[in-house]
Formats: C-alpha cells, sequence, structure tokens
C-alpha cells in the first residue's frame, strides 16, 4: 500500500504517521496489491479529524473521523473502513455471480477467501404503524422518540418517506422516485 499525508492546522509526526499505518495494514488483506491511500490530518479548535480516502481499481471508499483524540479517531476510522471494505467485497461476489462483468473487479483483490467476509445479520426487526404526516411533523415526531431517522407516509403525497438528521444538524428527507 502505498500512503499519502496530508494535514491541515497540524503536522503529521513520525510517530502518528507510524501509528496510521500499522493500524491500516490490517486492511492489507481487504485491499488489492498497491493501493493508493490519502491520510488527511486536521485539527479545528478542540477536534482531531483524520479523513481517509482508498483508490480501488473502479471505487473510492472514503471515511472520516472527528474526536476529541487523533488516536481515537484513527481507531474509529479503521474501523469503518473494514466494514465498507467488507461490505464492498461482499457486494461485489454477489453482483459477480449474477454478473460475469464484475469478475474482473473482484479478482484484483488478494485474498478472496470466504472466510474473511462477515455475512449481514439483521439483529432485530421493528414494526410500526406509519401515519400520514408532513415533514415537519415527522422532524419533531422524530425529536420526540430521540432517533436519526424517522419513516412516516406523506399527506401530501401519500408515499413513504424518512427524514434524518444530518450531521450538520439539519434534516433531509428521502423520498422514493419510480
Amino acid at each position: 500500500m502505498r500512503y499519502t499525508f496530508k494535514s491541515k492546522n497540524t503536522t503529521v509526526t513520525d510517530a502518528l504517521e507510524n501509528k496510521i499505518t500499522e493500524k491500516l495494514s490490517k486492511l492489507e488483506k481487504l485491499l488489492p496489491p498497491n493501493t493508493d491511500i490519502t491520510v488527511t490530518l486536521s485539527v479545528i479548535k478542540l477536534d482531531q479529524k483524520i479523513e481517509v480516502t482508498i483508490k480501488l481499481p473502479k471505487r473510492i471508499l472514503r471515511a472520516e473521523v472527528t474526536s476529541q483524540d487523533m488516536y481515537n479517531s484513527i481507531d474509529l476510522v479503521v474501523d469503518k473502513l473494514e466494514r465498507q471494505m467488507i461490505k464492498y467485497k461482499n457486494r461485489l461476489r454477489d453482483k459477480s455471480r449474477k454478473d460475469s462483468s464484475f469478475i474482473p473487479e473482484l479478482q484484483d483483490f488478494q485474498d478472496d477467501s470466504e472466510n474473511d467476509f462477515e455475512q449481514i445479520k439483521i439483529e432485530r426487526s421493528k414494526k410500526f404503524q406509519i401515519k400520514p404526516m408532513d415533514a415537519e411533523e415527522a422532524a419533531m415526531e422524530m425529536e420526540l422518540v430521540s432517533h436519526n431517522f424517522f419513516v412516516f407516509r406523506n399527506s401530501n403525497t401519500d408515499e413513504v418517506n424518512v427524514i434524518y438528521k444530518r450531521n450538520d444538524g439539519t434534516y433531509g428527507l428521502i423520498e422514493p422516485e419510480f
């Protein structure tokens, strides 16, 4: 793997660079050989932020984490990337079984053993009645139940929508498109 380190409002020390390289090396078994990885470290007031971009042959994986401690951020971003990579390879494997055009992309990876992949497992299922409401009312309901998203039937369109809270504190609305 080839690493590129960038920094904003901070400097990348050798110890920090070694720690990042050590932690990201556990992803080596999931990545194709000679993968380019760009790591950007930044400090914004008291927050330590790490952004990691992994360029794959046909895709780009990216994760970012902000916390009070850079070493904690490193651990969290590696966990995020590992989950993304496993999910990507599982989807790629499933698609290659149905469509042979995905096989070359799957073969770019070093180790394709089934043992490295976790199966997606649904731990809990929940059923509830969806009542008609507008998006603003759904946002209020979501805040009342302290969730990050809320499923509701839009009273204007009579379709199922999802409202969610974004990282910047604003709201997003997901509407189906047919």
